[in-house]
């Protein structure tokens, strides 16, 4: 966000100027693999063995490689809160934490236990991070994990997609739906006002 185009695009901060009035960070879970690591374990054994794809998921499945990619973006989200206060020293600055993928107890097929233990500690984690560097870089926090813990992705009524293998024109998996970035857009009107 602060260094690297992204499609071509300039870094995501060279879009601030001075003149905004609301600024919104949702950031972290790619930097720590989060959605990657859950993709990649709800994978059929056959493909997840894959010669081409076996080194990345393993990769991705490894929680000590997870771990080190959360600690690494606890450091990037604070340096992100403190420049965007210095580009957009005017705006309301949230950190919107991610929306709650997994159910707090039970299953959530196709994921086997050990990647839903991982998964919901990187969850527990990104939350915690967000929340800590919005306090010491300045910004406010909307809690998005929080409000949505009952609707999560294997719930009866979920802010985020299921988990599905990723097709034209759909949202992707383990994202936000609708009704989720309803929600979300709700909570962040609620915090700037």
């Amino acid at each position: 966000m602060l260094s690297e185009s992204q499609r071509g695009a300039p870094p995501q901060i060279d879009a601030l100027d001075g003149t905004e009035t609301l600024v919104t960070v949702t950031i972290g879970g790619n930097d720590a693999g989060y959605v990657p690591m859950l993709f990649a374990a709800g994978l059929p054994r056959a493909v997840r063995s894959a010669p081409l794809l076996g080194r990345r998921i393993r990769e991705l499945l490894d929680p000590s490689a997870r771990y080190v990619a959360l600690a690494e973006a606890g450091g990037a989200l604070i340096d992100v809160g403190r420049e965007i206060r210095l580009r957009a020293p005017q705006a309301t600055v949230l950190f919107v934490d991610y929306l709650t993928l997994l159910p707090a107890t039970g299953s959530a097929p196709p994921l086997r236990e050990p990647e839903l233990t991982l998964g919901r500690h990187m969850a527990s984690t990104l939350q915690q991070l967000t929340a800590d560097a919005a306090r010491v870089s300045g910004c406010g926090l909307v809690e998005a994990a929080a409000a949505s813990s009952d609707h999560h992705a294997w719930s009866a009524s979920p802010w985020t997609t299921k988990f599905g293998f990723p097709l034209p024109r759909r949202p992707a998996p383990l994202h936000p739906n609708a009704e989720g970035m309803r929600a979300v857009a709700d909570l962040v009107v609620a915090a700037a006002t």
